[in-house]
């Protein structure tokens, strides 16, 4: 897959004084191209982000390191995925487990769940607080809407607070005056469904997505957007999972996803041209697997998250609010409570935060934004029916200091309080960048991030009925299963999960057509939180209606069967284990080779984890080499890209016991985009192919096997 990740950095000298900082409600609107002519190639120079420090600045100039992907990557990538377009990004760990559960992590192993990275659509938080992880098909909007991706490699809780362990992802949408007009997409594909030599039919997908987007008069903008798409189940593995116990895949019956999609924004510029007011609001519903630490849960038809946002803007002054509000559905697939039944989970999660900030200059040489906000969450779970609410606040300060031409300093720190967790929160960063000259930067940082206890880690509070075959311990009782329940609790003392992170990297233009990055990062995690067994049946206290002789539990007990020191699971619960130390390397470059034509190619190194105080087993292990290389045409007529992406060998154990945790093998994905503008870019059609050489993949040990896909798509402006 071609992912043009547009390092850009300035061509122009800059000056000694700081450069104008804006919040992103204040930027200009960008110029669309008319559209009877081709979009220009993408020229490497002042490219502007917002999400590294809260205000818009050059991306060069950023304090930590920042991929950005552009509309014009997005509308030519192979698939709509945010796992695949993401999947190119230097450090970026990414996992399909199902047709609409993808999860998405930097610089740290991904898993189901993935509970670290930061989530936001145009600064609003689409991270679900009551389970601590990102459903990527709660975001409202279209790709087509989106302006850009900014992704940030690395902790950024010194701004962002909770959460932001090892960085944020960042969608900006374009405004109303951007996207003047209507549009259409229309896609239709298929993908194949053979695993494991077992031949299976195709399976479909279609979407369909649409906006209307005017400007009544010189303060009104406003945009109507919608969507729907829908996707058939992917395969299942099958066999036995490849890890010495002998356990065969389960046989459950996997679905497919169908997600609806509506949002609404209207911009209020007043006739000062200095205030403005935004107003959004918007639902979007899922269906389908979710895979978690206790098996897949299948996501009923009708669950949704719906918002509704308000930004006031003055200047650099900025006050914003928005709900989320979550409701749905779910069933396990693989899990039975102690009645046989198939466990349930119902789930309601309301969201109300309210955040100011500022910014502010002082002779030249600095530029001081600070803010701060409070977030409120009522919770309706029942799977952990003993907490109700939770209630966190926070403040931050930074101060981008000018030093000289060469030199400039970022100073900042947040402090946050939860009312689940004893004592504040202290994110402190600090940025030292030499630049010698106004298009490269070399930066030197200290970071500290944090990750909050959820609310499921908190209180979590189910009982399990697993399974063990009794054959394998005695021949004569072949065929025959024993239940017993294993308690899976919550832990309402655990500290959050604390970051350290020291980083050196560069950026640099070459002769403003080519993008070097390179970056050289160590982490160390604190009080990582896991879902482990935390006891076990033994000669002392058999299960109900054990068979066997006591003795036999300690058998199973000293034989690591279950992993170092388990023996048949009594009790799974969250704790704070001990340190790990993440190291890892990413070099990147990207440019124009022609004005039609650009290329990229980068390279991710992470060693195995270093973990102190507990076993290695207790963490999935992330593929230590990803590699990504490929090349985009887009000219008056034509368009395409392709893209090979590899990524190593990984390690998985964040489902259930360890019967049920293995590896993966490394695999490579090619994929190709070619298309034809008809009328200018008024109607484009593409044909676009994602595993293009059809490899069977595997992405957790668990999850389900990605096939070749191809869709044809058709895009229209009216």
């Amino acid at each position: 897959m071609l992912l043009c990740l547009a390092l850009a950095v300035p061509a122009k000298a800059v000056a000694q004084q700081p450069a104008e900082q804006k919040p992103p409600d204040q930027t200009s609107p960008a110029q669309t191209p008319p559209p009877d002519q081709p979009t220009e190639a993408p020229k490497y120079e002042d490219q502007v982000i917002v999400t590294a420090s809260r205000v818009e600045q050059k991306l060069v100039n950023a304090p930590a390191t920042v991929s950005l992907i552009s509309a014009q990557t997005i509308a030519s990538a192979p698939s709509a995925s945010y796992a695949e377009l993401l999947r190119g990004v230097p450090g970026m760990n990414v996992t399909q487990t199902s047709a609409r559960d993808i999860n998405l992590v930097s610089r740290s192993a991904t898993g189901t769940l993935s509970t670290s990275q930061l989530a936001l659509i145009d600064g609003r938080s689409i991270y679900q607080d009551f389970f601590g992880f990102v459903a990527w098909d709660f975001l409202p909007v279209n790709t087509s809407e989106i302006k850009q991706i900014e992704v940030i490699r690395g902790p950024a809780s010194a701004v962002w607070g909770a959460n932001a362990l090892t960085g944020v992802v960042n969608v900006i949408t374009k405004s109303p005056r951007e996207i003047l007009g209507e549009s259409l997409i229309v896609t239709a594909g298929t993908f194949g469904r053979d695993a494991s030599g077992v031949e299976q039919s195709n399976g479909s997908l279609f979407s369909v997505s649409g906006s209307h987007a005017a400007a009544p008069s010189d303060t009104v903008a406003y945009k109507i957007t919608a969507g729907f798409s829908t996707q058939e189940a992917l395969a299942r593995p099958s066999g036995l999972i490849p890890n010495g116990t002998n356990t065969p895949y389960p046989d459950y019956e996997n679905t497919g996803t169908s997600q609806p999609k509506f949002d609404v924004r209207v911009d209020y510029d007043f006739p000062d041209k200095v205030n403005k007011l935004v107003f959004a609001g918007g639902f979007a519903g899922t269906e389908g697997m979710i895979h978690t630490g206790i098996g897949p849960f299948d996501i009923d038809r009708g669950t949704f998250l719906a918002y509704g946002k308000v930004n006031y803007s003055h200047g650099g002054t900025r006050v914003n609010a928005f709900v989320n509000h979550l409701d749905g559905d779910a069933t396990n697939r693989l899990s039975r409570d102690i009645t046989g039944t198939f466990i349930p989970f119902s789930f309601k999660n309301t969201t109300f935060d309210v955040e100011a900030s500022d910014i502010r200059t002082w002779r030249n040489t600095h530029v001081f934004s600070y803010g701060g906000n409070v977030r409120y969450n009522t919770f309706d779970l029942s799977l952990a029916p003993l907490g109700d609410s939770r209630t966190e606040a926070g403040v931050y300060g930074q101060d981008e200091w000018f030093i000289s031409e060469h030199f400039r300093a970022v100073v900042g720190a947040r402090v946050d309080k939860f009312s689940s967790i004893s004592g504040a929160v202290f994110s402190p960063r600090v940025t030292f960048m030499y630049k010698p000259a106004a298009s490269q930067t070399v930066r030197a940082s200290f970071n500290r991030a944090y990750r909050a206890p959820s609310h499921v880690n908190n209180y979590l509070d189910v009982t399990l009925a697993n399974a063990l075959d009794l054959g394998a311990l005695n021949p004569a009782l072949a065929g025959r299963q024993f239940i017993f329940p294993s308690e899976a609790i919550g832990n309402a003392d655990l500290k959050e999960e604390k970051m350290t992170a020291y980083e050196i990297g560069y950026t640099g233009i070459i002769k403003n057509r080519a993008t070097i990055s390179a970056a050289f990062y160590v982490n160390d995690t604190d009080n990582s939180i896991f879902f482990t067994q935390t006891g076990s049946y033994r000669a002392a206290n058999p299960p109900p209606g054990w068979p066997l002789p006591p003795l036999v539990l300690e058998l199973i007990y000293q034989s690591g069967r279950f992993g170092p020191g388990n023996g048949l699971p009594s009790e799974f619960s969250y704790l704070n284990l001990g340190s790990v130390r993440q190291k890892g390397i990413e070099l990147g470059v990207e440019g124009l080779v022609t004005d039609t034509w650009t290329a990229f190619v980068n390279y991710s190194y992470q060693p195995e984890p270093e973990p102190e105080g507990f076993d290695i087993s207790e963490l999935n292990l992330p593929s230590q080499h990803h590699f990504n290389i490929g090349a985009g045409y887009n000219g008056a007529r034509w368009l395409g890209n392709m893209g090979v992406s590899y990524q190593s060998s990984a390690f998985w154990q964040d489902v259930l016991d360890s019967r049920f945790h293995g590896p993966t093998e490394g695999f490579t994905m090619s994929s190709a985009t070619v298309g034809y503008k008809w009328r200018g870019d008024r109607l484009v059609t593409s044909l676009k192919i994602t595993n293009l050489f059809d490899e069977e993949i595997l992405q957790h040990v668990f999850g389900d096997v990605t096939r070749r896909q191809i869709v044809g798509e058709l895009r229209v402006r009216f």
